[in-house]
């Protein structure tokens, strides 16, 4: 039996690798543009620290017993539905940012929550299981439908394959969760705090823009990879990986 911190560190080292092009950081940089880092981190930190007990405790079985074209199909829909919130959300053209107040949220009161701009330390989101139409509660400063979202974008990526693959190979769960946990959050926080300040420099119309399109793709490139068999992003990440 490999000693438990050798295990954790070739978790570390596994998930490191294949972290880059993931989709789930890319989503991370989205809602960083208009949420405060540490709500994003959080939420998402929660969700990928789930879905890794669950890779470890059902490994191979969690990906036959979970149709994965479902939860695949509820990913790309919730990415659209996200990518339409932030596109009808933009702030009108010439607004000024001098406006905001408290925590960047509009002096304004507005009808919808989901109409305020700017970045706020939480905000609400209206977010719902697609099919069943379930709405997710706007709780804790927007936190739990910020980690459906997560929850959802992670499911299927390569981090995932990572995780059950270790822990079909190795017994140290503890290592393998330590060592993914490691990598995963605090590239998720560079990432964020990138983003956030990132978005600070350019006029919170074009965030909002940038953050709708960035959802759509992923949407739409999730749903017609369903029927085509061919994601466009994964193609792209494998072309740039053969090329390094």
């Amino acid at each position: 039996m490999a000693p438990w911190l050798e295990v954790a560190t070739i978790a570390f080292v596994a998930q490191l690798t294949v972290l880059p092009g993931e989709k789930v950081q890319f989503i991370i940089a989205g809602l960083s543009t208009q949420f405060h880092p540490a709500l994003v981190v959080s939420a998402a930190g929660a969700a990928f620290a789930g879905w890794t007990v669950l890779e470890i405790l059902l490994g191979s079985y969690l990906q036959s017993a979970i149709a994965g074209v479902y939860l695949d199909a509820a990913t790309g829909l919730l990415f659209v539905v996200f990518a339409f919130l932030l596109f009808r959300s933009a702030p009108s053209p010439g607004s000024d940012p001098s406006e905001m107040v408290g925590d960047d949220v509009p002096s304004e009161p507005s009808g919808s929550a989901v109409e305020r701009a700017g970045i706020t330390d939480g905000g609400e989101l209206d977010v719902q299981v697609p099919v069943v139409g379930w709405q997710v509660p706007n709780s804790l400063g927007g936190f739990l439908p910020i980690f459906a979202l997560m929850a959802f974008g992670e499911f299927g990526d390569k981090t995932q394959l990572v995780t059950i693959g270790l822990a079909a190979q190795y017994a140290q769960g503890t290592a393998i969760w330590v060592g993914e946990m490691a990598a995963i959050i605090p590239v998720s926080i560079v990432n964020a705090l990138f983003f956030y300040r990132f978005s600070h420099r350019f006029d919170a119309r074009k965030a909002h823009f940038a953050g709708a399109a960035l959802f759509a793709f992923f949407g739409v490139d999730t749903l017609q990879a369903l029927v085509t068999g061919v994601s466009v992003w994964e193609t792209l990440v494998g072309a740039v990986g053969a090329l390094l």
